[in-house]
């Protein structure tokens, strides 16, 4: 082949003609590829750094979940106390809403027949399923309970418990976790549909979704349809420390994540983060994270509790939670929720019908923030913290994604709460100091704590005055005086005669004390069942000091840890205690003479619901003499209630319930006092001042009236005293007789210490001593053994009143 040779002249020539020739080439090709070096050069290392926190932030998934705080699953059962309006604060409570009864979480009401579906739940004794069951209530009690599904009457059936409180952590975030699985697929589709249709099979981004979204905002004018992916938003939604802001860099940097994410995790990964980490809303310092916790903040209902319409307006609200707030925007809310029914009937998800129907419904959300409040109930959840502090430090609560079960009744706190703000309102004058009041509820069954109350607004948070105001009892403990003298029942019984006329005592240091009654009269001889229940100061103080203040002061720590002083002022209440003290102490008495210690938690499950501490052990059953003396004092506080300082409770319609009651009042009128209890319930109220001002209230007229609200409306019932171990006899003076027998009462006697029988014959000396002597076994419980003298006593530390 010839070589062909160029001339340099024709080169230059020709490389002049083309303007530079092979010299801007290569200038050009060198500038490129240095370009493209310095780019990958960034690039590269960027890239692995971006792919780095993906790994550490999104590959482990971990979220700061509160703590939750639940009430006790409501019991339904045959033969329970209950109404209609209070099954229904009950079920309103735990977020169950009136529908079909089919659907979970809703019920139907028929007259006195409820259909309620239930959903599954996990308590302390394991996983409680899903039920459908129709109750009946009347006559105050639940008359009957059935399974729908099977067809068949069952014993007792437990409803899921409503959510009372959160405990959150560093991050104010409410959020409940969910998986893909767990989330109705009609959320799921219809959430794709509208934020990203293509979601299944883009690689992170979306062209075509992107000219999609651009056709329809410039056919409507306005912003409806967005181009980012759900990849892309779940990389600027805070998980990847991704801001908000508008900026290019920032949306360089979401595209990168989003091509690493999908790069990295399956399409199911991806949806379940994105389910639970997108921002549905704000209550003050609590952000709103993911899906579930949505559902609950707007609707007040469960995920999978919603409608077509809910589902739409959840949906829309992803968008942006502020600008379209159905709270504050309802219109432009509705106008979105509407745009997103179209598009669930132009994707086929629901049908025309359905999408009549749900474009006709309201809105359907709640007027307040539904089952994520921080703490709508302080002094409950307070007593919880301390009852946990033992086995729990405060932060180590605090977001962890734990739930503790409480045994809190949501009725009995609404109904404890209307007591306290209506009584105190109620006894509002001029004349009169602010008034403040504590009380706690229990469960006699158990020793469950159902309600507490610790302030005149119940909402407040601060001084829990039920479990931290000290304050004196007054005669709140003149039955534990009696207890002990009747665990002698060779020297008392409830038809004993004791004086009431004035008495001095003198004390160790050579100073005396004579309390007087509160109406400064004196009584005489009087049975010792109407010395209890008419309060008298002068015939109790002489039991008090037959009996030993020492003794009582080893029975109330027994009974209640409560450490006194044991001078003779002890007996009429020289003591400062708080209402969950007392409550604790009269816990003995309710129960029937079991030692239950107080609880308000039954337990704590870990986020997968296992069990990791259980607080509700059984109470050990009383003993035979513990019942007994119980049964004595318990009969004689009845007796307070129909004939002595309680009996206003009859006046107020509630003799039907049986209550004993006592009432307390300390100086000068400046603490109201009332512990009562019924079959099932026992409340104990204090009211008074903070400054310790004189209130001029007594027990009777302050504390008693609170009690008596509460009961008005909570079902409980009727207190019925066991007549085991007890002998009743009619007696006049000090003889058993004939119920014939002019002037005789009936009393219950410990079996064995019953009177002699006489046929109405003149009474004996009323003062006579028994000839019986003292007997041991079941007394000893109390330290007696044979009748005793009361030893000297020890001078007094605390300054003497006269209750």
């Amino acid at each position: 082949m010839a070589r062909i040779e160029y001339d340099e002249d024709d080169i230059e020539d020709d490389d002049a003609a083309d303007g530079g020739g092979p010299d801007w080439r290569r200038r050009l090709l060198t500038w490129s590829l240095a370009a493209v070096g310095l780019g990958l050069g960034f690039l590269i290392p960027y890239v692995l750094y971006l792919n780095h926190q993906v790994s550490q932030r999104f590959g482990e998934l971990q979220w700061q979940v509160p703590t939750r705080v639940y009430a006790r699953p409501l019991r339904l059962a045959p033969g329970l106390a209950m109404d209609t309006q209070t099954l229904k604060t009950e079920l309103d409570a735990a977020a169950y809403h009136e529908g079909d009864g089919v659907r979970a979480g809703t019920y139907k009401v028929d007259g006195n027949r409820w259909t309620i579906s239930s959903r599954g739940f996990r308590d302390v004794d394991g996983a409680v399923g899903p039920s459908r069951i129709e109750a009946s209530v009347s006559g105050g009690r639940v008359a009957s309970v059935r399974d729908v599904v099977g067809k068949r009457e069952v014993g007792a059936v437990r409803l899921d418990a409503a959510r009372i409180a959160t405990l959150y952590g560093q991050k104010q975030e409410e959020r409940r976790l969910v998986r893909v699985e767990d989330v109705p697929q009609l959320f799921t589709d219809t959430l794709q549909a509208v934020e990203d249709r293509d979601f299944a099979h883009h690689f992170g981004i979306d062209l075509s979704g992107m000219a999609r979204a651009a056709w329809v905002n410039l056919r409507s004018g306005e912003k409806r349809q967005g181009a980012s992916t759900l990849t892309q938003q779940l990389a600027r939604s805070g998980l990847l420390g991704i801001g908000r802001e508008v900026t290019w860099s920032r949306k360089f940097n979401e595209i990168l994540y989003a091509l690493i994410i999908e790069a990295r995790y399956g399409k199911k990964t991806i949806l379940e983060a994105y389910l639970n980490q997108v921002y549905l809303g704000q209550r003050g310092a609590q952000a709103i994270h993911g899906v579930a916790a949505g559902s609950e903040f707007w609707f007040g209902r469960r995920l999978e509790d919603l409608e077509t319409q809910h589902v739409a307006l959840l949906v829309g609200i992803v968008r942006g939670p502020s600008y379209y707030d159905p709270r504050r925007n309802p219109e432009r809310a509705k106008a979105r929720r509407d745009f997103v029914l179209a598009n669930m009937l132009e994707t086929g998800l629901i049908d025309q019908k359905e999408h009549d129907r749900a474009l006709a419904a309201p809105l359907g959300i709640t007027t307040s923030p539904g089952s994520i409040a921080a703490n709508r109930f302080p002094a409950y959840v307070d007593l919880v913290r301390r009852q946990l502090a033992r086995d729990y430090p405060a932060d180590a609560l605090q977001g962890a994604g734990l739930s503790v079960m409480t045994g809190m009744s949501p009725s009995a706190q609404a109904y404890a709460e209307s007591a306290v703000t209506r009584t105190l309102k109620s006894l509002e004058n001029a004349k009169r100091p602010s008034l403040q009041a504590g009380l706690v509820v229990t469960d006699v069954h158990d020793g469950e704590v159902i309600a507490v109350v610790g302030s005149g607004s119940p909402t407040e948070h601060g001084f829990n005055r039920a479990v931290e105001a000290q304050r004196p009892v007054g005669s709140l403990l003149k039955p534990f005086v009696y207890l002990l003298a009747l665990a002698r029942p060779s020297e008392y019984s409830l038809a004993t005669w004791v004086d009431d006329s004035p008495v001095t005592v003198t004390l160790g240091n050579g100073r005396t004390w004579s309390p007087k009654n509160s109406n400064n009269r004196s009584h005489g001889s009087v049975r010792l069942i109407d010395s209890l229940a008419q309060s008298y100061n002068q015939s109790t103080v002489r039991v008090g000091m037959q009996v030993d203040p020492r003794r009582l002061a080893d029975l109330i720590n027994t009974l209640a840890g409560i450490r006194a002083q044991p001078n003779p002022s002890l007996i009429l209440g020289s003591l400062d205690q708080s209402p969950y003290a007392m409550a604790q102490l009269y816990q003995f008495l309710a129960s029937g003479g079991e030692i239950q210690p107080l609880h308000a938690v039954r337990g704590v499950l870990d986020p997968e619901g296992r069990v990791v501490k259980r607080y509700d052990k059984d109470p050990a059953p009383a003993t035979e003499g513990d019942a007994i003396a119980a049964r004595l004092v318990t009969q004689a506080l009845q007796h307070a209630v129909t004939s002595g300082t309680g009996r206003q409770l009859v006046n107020d319609g509630l003799g039907r319930l049986g209550a004993a009651g006592k009432t307390g009042t300390s100086n000068d009128s400046r603490d109201s006092w009332f512990a009562g209890w019924t079959g099932d319930h026992l409340a104990v109220v204090w009211v008074g001042n903070d400054q310790n001002e004189m209130t001029g209230l007594y027990g009777a007229t302050g504390a008693m009236r609170v009690w008596s609200g509460i009961f008005s409306r909570l079902p409980s019932s009727p207190l019925r005293v066991g007549d085991k171990g007890l002998d009743w006899q009619w007696v006049v003076q000090s003889n058993a007789t004939d119920a014939s027998c002019p002037g005789a009462r009936r009393f219950a006697f410990v079996n064995g210490f019953s009177p002699p029988y006489q046929p109405c014959l003149p009474p004996t000396d009323p003062f006579a001593p028994p000839e019986e002597e003292g007997r041991g076994g079941w007394r000893e419980w109390f330290g007696f053994g044979k009748r005793e003298q009361a030893p000297a006593q020890p001078a007094p530390t605390t300054q003497d009143t006269t209750p």
